[in-house]
Parts: C-alpha cells; structure tokens; sequence
C-alpha cells in the first residue's frame, strides 16, 4: 500500500509538486503556489514523518523520494516539475536521478548533491525539550525553545509544526522520533547509477553555507544542464526572506 501523504491543491495548468524542507511542511511554500496558481496547476505535499503525512520508521531520502513516486501514481501524475527546498529539494533530486521520465524539469532550492555534516544539534535539543515538558501554550513552547535556539526565525518556523493536543498540551505534529532515527540518512548525497539531463535551476542564498564553490563538481556531473541563480541579502530561508525575488526566479525559469 502507498504511503498516505496529504497534500493541497490550487491552479489549473502544467503541474507544478514543492516539496518542503526537514521540520517542515507543505504549506511552508505557500507563497510560491500562490505566484505560480494562474498559470499551474500546483501540489504543496507533506513529506512523510512531517505535517499530516504518514508516519514511517525507515525515512532516507530513497525512501522518501519512493513514498513521493508511489503518491504521484495515485494522483495520476506520470510526470511533473519538481520544486524542492533543503531536504524536500534532496527528495526532487533523488526522484529526478532515479526516474527521470517522472520529472519535467526541477528546481532546487539551496542544497546540493552532497553528503552534509551534522548542523541540527540544537533544534533537536529544543524539539525534544518541548515534547517532554507538556507546554500549554505557543508562548511557553516558544520562550523555552529560546533557551536553545538563538534565531528567533528558526524558532517561529518550528512553531509552525506545533500542535494542540485533547489533553490541552502541545506537542509536534511531525514524528520527532521518526526524524531523529533518520537524520545521518537523510544528510547522505542523493544515490545515482547516472545523471539527470532536463533543465535544471540551483537556487542558493548569498549568505548561506549550504551550497559552497566545491559543490560545482557534483551539481554538474549529476545535473549537466544545471542554472545555478544566487540571491543576495538571504540565507537558508531564501523563499521566506525574499518571496518576491524567489517567486521572480522561479516563474522565469518555468517560462524558459
């Protein structure tokens, strides 16, 4: 049986899936459906273990990229352009290598073909603070989450995924556990037997250390026809620091 990932839907045109990044969900690239919906038709999905999405004990990017696959089989798309930030671009990646038939053209948001080091060692610490203190408020989630995490950005993000439980306590609604068990997976390169030869665009924030000049090698030799765009005055967070700028990159790309 497919993996059971709930997704939304808006516009009518070609199809457009975005894939959201780790602790995240589909709705975190709003702004990009919404710019794309008068000329797409287009998929905001939850990645397993995220969102309203299934859970699963074994989550590496193969995995992940196979639930995504087995789902576009159910909503009857043979083929679609894929959009993926951070972890959800890993996904689009790992889908375009392994079925390139299944991709139309991808656009990866500030990530790279690349194995990453461990860099969530304290978000981790957080979530798991407030999973075990029964917070009854956002505020009290929030303010004890300060006590690890200095980006109050970062912090209002993973509120996002925080949710009310009937015991009046508030806990997360993606699988924490799920996550933490599959975090060295999902850090690994996307796995590749060959290259991916449609139109491919990189995304990188200018102050982001995500996608460094040594990733070139890797992004070419598995991307051969790979755009790499750049947007200044961002980090990580490109699409929620600069939407407009985001949205104009995209759209153009699409165009083209």
């Amino acid at each position: 049986m497919a993996v059971k990932v709930h997704h939304s839907v808006i516009g009518q045109g070609p199809d457009v899936l975005l894939l959201h990044g780790l602790f995240g969900m589909g709705s975190n690239l709003g702004a990009l459906a919404r710019a794309l919906q008068d000329e797409y038709r287009v998929y905001s999905a939850d990645l397993p273990n995220h969102g309203r999405s299934q859970w699963l004990t074994e989550a590496g990017i193969s995995t992940l990229a196979n639930a995504i696959a087995e789902w576009m089989d159910e909503c009857g798309l043979s083929s679609t352009v894929l959009i993926g930030h951070s972890l959800g671009g890993k996904v689009a990646m790992q889908l375009a290598l392994s079925q390139p038939t299944r991709v139309s053209a991808l656009v990866v948001a500030d990530i790279a073909p690349v194995d990453y080091p461990s860099r969530h060692n304290e978000v981790f610490a957080a979530l798991v603070a407030v999973a075990a203190a029964g917070c009854r408020s956002r505020a009290e989630a929030g303010k004890l989450m300060a006590s690890y995490l200095q980006e109050e950005d970062v912090i209002q993000f993973l509120l996002m995924s925080l949710k009310r439980e009937e015991s009046g306590t508030y806990n997360w609604r993606f699988n924490l556990p799920g996550l933490q068990e599959n975090y060295d997976a999902v850090r690994e390169a996307p796995a590749a037997v060959g290259c991916y030869e449609g139109k491919v665009l990189f995304i990188k924030g200018a102050d982001s250390n995500y996608i460094l000049p040594e990733h070139e090698q890797p992004i070419r030799a598995l991307f051969p026809q790979a755009q790499v765009k750049i947007m200044t005055d961002c980090g990580h967070w490109l699409h929620a620091q600069q939407p407009r700028l985001f949205n104009h990159i995209v759209k153009q790309f699409l165009a083209e």
